[in-house]
């Protein structure tokens, strides 16, 4: 899942330690996250989104996500 997680995080200074304290998971959660392999539970989106506040929709480019899996279910 395309995000902008680790740019966001970036750009506030956050490392992926302290980032994955602010919102209460492990920092491996963050490491998959920001490589796209791991699709977050839509609390774990919610939470941030207020922390860099973004809509959720921004960070995660919901309509580019579903655009690529409607045309990996084409082929």
């Amino acid at each position: 899942m395309k995000n902008q997680v680790k740019q966001l995080r970036v750009a506030a200074g956050l490392t992926q330690s302290q980032l994955a304290e602010a919102v209460g998971v492990s920092p491996r959660t963050i490491i998959s996250l920001e490589k796209g392999i791991y699709k977050p539970s839509i609390m774990l989106a919610y939470k941030i989104s207020l922390l860099f506040q973004k809509s959720i929709e921004e960070i995660f480019q919901l309509a580019a996500n579903y655009q690529e899996e409607l045309s990996n279910e084409e082929d």
